[in-house]
């Protein structure tokens, strides 16, 4: 019985330590959501797969210089109700993305608002 009621906890401490890194994924303490960023940009790829959304998209800074950014967003299951497949963004389509961008400057943002290409405009609340 004792080895029983071992082998339980320690497969209940396993759980949870694999479960960790779940929670984690899905804070949001990586981004800078008090101040947000507009970039317009031309889509050059359009991941339209689990576990989130990406779009990768090339802006020009002031100088002319080209930065590659990437814009994450829900899950296609969630953007499926809105309108979005994976038809919906194309290479070469005109974005203007409003995000959350993470905070060690890397040029990653969480989508607050997307605009662009043929898409239904994205907000916040069809992105979480």
């Amino acid at each position: 019985m004792k080895s029983k009621s071992i082998a339980v906890l320690a497969a209940g401490v396993v759980l949870l330590m694999v479960s960790g890194p779940l929670f984690a994924h899905h804070g949001g303490a990586q981004y800078d959501a008090q101040h947000p960023v507009t970039i317009t940009g031309t889509v050059t790829e359009y991941m339209f797969t689990n576990p989130h959304v990406q779009i990768h998209f090339d802006v020009k800074d002031e100088k002319g210089s080209v930065e590659k950014w990437v814009a994450e967003t829900a899950s296609p299951q969630r953007l499926f109700s809105f309108g979005w497949n994976a038809k919906t963004l194309k290479i070469g389509d005109k974005i203007t993305v409003t995000g959350a961008q993470l905070k060690d400057g890397n040029k990653i943002v969480s989508i607050i608002k997307l605009t662009g290409g043929n898409a239904p405009v994205l907000t916040q609340g069809s992105t979480q």
